[in-house]
């Protein structure tokens, strides 16, 4: 069955950087467009960012603009999150997720496949 894993969260500092992976099997990675979500405790899972399936549009949710960028290798079947100018509230889990869609979106209702997350905690 679709995996989606995530890798490459932990502990920063404020203002410092991480970087998220997700690895995908069992789907051809190329068909699907990506997205990034986040959860906070006591919070609702909002949006992070996407990205078509070909890589060539991204958008971002406002409160991450200009700090975050998603990108993707369809060759490795990986997209990836470059957290920059981390702040105490980026602290989530993150979550990748999967929609067989052409453009990027960040409607979380059409992604159909979602790994298990990873932890982000950003320290002040």
């Amino acid at each position: 069955q679709v995996q989606l894993v995530e890798s490459g969260g932990g502990l920063a500092q404020a203002g410092g950087s991480l970087r998220l992976s997700c690895a995908a099997s069992q789907l051809t990675f190329s068909k699907y467009a990506m997205a990034w979500f986040r959860q906070a405790p006591g919070q609702e899972r909002e949006s992070v960012g996407s990205i078509s399936r070909s890589g060539d549009s991204t958008y971002y949710a406002d409160s991450v603009k200009g700090r975050f960028t998603i990108s993707r290798d369809n060759a490795k079947n990986s997209v990836y999150l470059q957290m920059n100018s981390l702040k105490p509230e980026d602290t989530a889990v993150y979550y990748c997720a999967a929609a067989y869609a052409i453009a990027a979106t960040l409607n979380a209702r059409i992604y159909a496949y979602w790994g298990q997350g990873t932890q982000v905690t950003v320290s002040s």
